[in-house]
């Protein structure tokens, strides 16, 4: 269980339905919960009768393609995480399908001491090609990335995503701990580079906090909201909102909308923070406040130049996608000298 609570709250729809996924809605930078949202699709309805009805749903429509899943020795307890030395995690990749991870599950569910599996972010269209013709949020169906994660009891540490996300949760019930942006300092972030799922994660325990090692802790809690969601139930998370997520039941399914509010043209901000790394991050005191001045007159406060006239504004110019090609060719030949 968390070692915390807190008493922080955010909107709440029920009985929401897709009219409630306004613009207003996806485009805000605060959280939501819709609950009810997806109430009608059948992997829902399956999972009210019970977790046996909704995995044989599922499979009944599973290919034999192969999904990469993760398996972690009973002794943690369903954390996904490093190993104690930093150097590894505490977890397997194994190559499998998915209908052999249904099965794991549920030989998990019947003894605990075996070993947990989990299936995270994993293209429904890759391996449920049908799911999506039944059970779909039709206002984001032609979101980039639509996912499943699939799992025995599992805990994964706090986290962003660079997209707006919604979270859909099928089967089980799903615990997040959300976190504004702004707290990254207090989250003690792991590694940028070697991570357990491809983004930068807390190093924080929540479930055994240690406060010695991580004392600014205490003022993230502060802004913390801890949400459940049963069956049927959607959580909006903004870009950037830093979560931790737990499944709490012995089968889990949760499926994921990712979306950019952007033109696919745009880079990264990721790739830009890499770069201020291995550009500026080092320099001198001096040099690093007068980038962090070009940045904000370039960049954040950025203003159309109108003293220049607008066929030689190059790369001042708003952003397109002939211009974005422009400038990443130019990026890469300088990178590869």
């Amino acid at each position: 269980m968390l070692s915390f609570s807190s008493k922080n709250t955010i909107k709440e729809i029920h009985s929401a339905s897709e009219s409630d996924l306004t613009s207003e809605l996806l485009c805000c930078n605060e959280p939501a919960v819709l609950r009810g949202l997806i109430k009608s699709w059948p992997l829902v309805q399956a999972a009210e009768k019970s977790a046996q009805h909704a995995a044989d749903y599922l499979t009944s429509s599973a290919n034999d393609r192969p999904v990469q899943a993760f398996v972690a020795g009973a002794a943690e307890q369903g954390r996904f995480f490093y190993n104690e030395t930093m150097d590894g995690f505490n977890f397997s990749p194994k190559t499998t399908n998915f209908k052999n991870v249904i099965d794991d599950i549920f030989a998990h569910a019947n003894n605990p001491a075996l070993d947990s599996t989990y299936l995270g972010s994993t293209s429904i269209n890759h391996i449920l090609p049908e799911f999506r013709l039944h059970n779909e949020v039709d206002l984001l169906k032609d979101s980039p990335l639509v996912s499943i994660w699939v799992g025995t009891p599992s805990r994964i540490a706090a986290h962003y995503d660079i997209p707006d996300n919604l979270a859909c949760v099928a089967t089980g019930k799903r615990r997040f701990t959300l976190f504004p942006p702004d707290q990254i300092d207090n989250l003690y972030v792991g590694p940028l580079d070697f991570t357990p799922a491809g983004q930068s994660a807390s190093m924080v325990d929540f479930h055994n906090v240690d406060y010695r090692q991580f004392p600014k802790f205490k003022e993230a809690i502060e802004q913390s909201i801890i949400i459940e969601l049963a069956p049927g139930d959607a959580l909006f998370i903004p870009s950037m909102w830093w979560h931790h997520v737990e499944g709490l039941e012995d089968f889990n399914v949760l499926v994921n909308y990712w979306w950019r509010q952007v033109p696919n043209f745009m880079g990264t901000p990721l790739d830009a923070l890499n770069h201020g790394i291995l550009s500026i991050r080092d320099l001198p005191k001096a040099q690093r406040d007068i980038w962090r001045n070009m940045f904000e007159h370039y960049v954040f406060s950025a203003r159309e130049p109108t003293h220049i006239p607008p066929e030689r504004r190059g790369s001042l110019n708003p952003l397109d996608e002939t211009l974005a090609r422009q400038i990443r060719a130019a990026l890469i030949n300088k990178l590869n000298r």
